[in-house]
């Protein structure tokens, strides 16, 4: 299968894969013409770091993923911590990005948004505690 057809199986863009190639998470044959030849278990790594892209995992991440999907003798032990590990991170982010809200609902709240010069939200941003912006 070539590059536009394995993209359009596995829903990543030919770029993607190109990419994933040259940094060796799939490694397609390749024809005599010198084209890559993805196999069905290319298809399949393919699918499979999609997926986990999809989910956040990171590139190191999704390499680990892989290494222990092929190993048969792997621990679900290695796999849960990385799961875990990566769902610690996406909660960290949740609250900063709470924080943020929080932020920025208050400053947003405080502010008239009339003709008025003054802009809480600007002094907000500037750092800047009760002076007109």
């Amino acid at each position: 299968m070539n590059i536009g057809e394995a993209a359009e199986q596995t829903g990543l863009p030919p770029k993607t894969l190109r990419y994933y190639e040259e940094i060796g998470l799939v490694r397609p044959a390749r024809s005599a013409n010198g084209y890559r030849a993805y196999s069905e278990t290319d298809l399949h790594r393919l699918t499979f770091l999609g997926r986990a892209r999809a989910l956040g995992f990171t590139i190191e991440e999704c390499r680990a993923l892989l290494a222990l999907y092929s190993d048969r003798n792997r621990a679900s032990a290695d796999v849960k911590r990385i799961a875990r590990d990566h769902l610690d991170q996406i909660d960290a982010k949740i609250a900063e990005l709470q924080a943020m809200r929080a932020t920025l609902s208050e400053l947003i709240e405080a502010c008239a948004g009339d003709a008025r010069p003054d802009c809480p939200i600007l002094r907000g941003l500037a750092g800047e505690k009760g002076k007109a912006v």
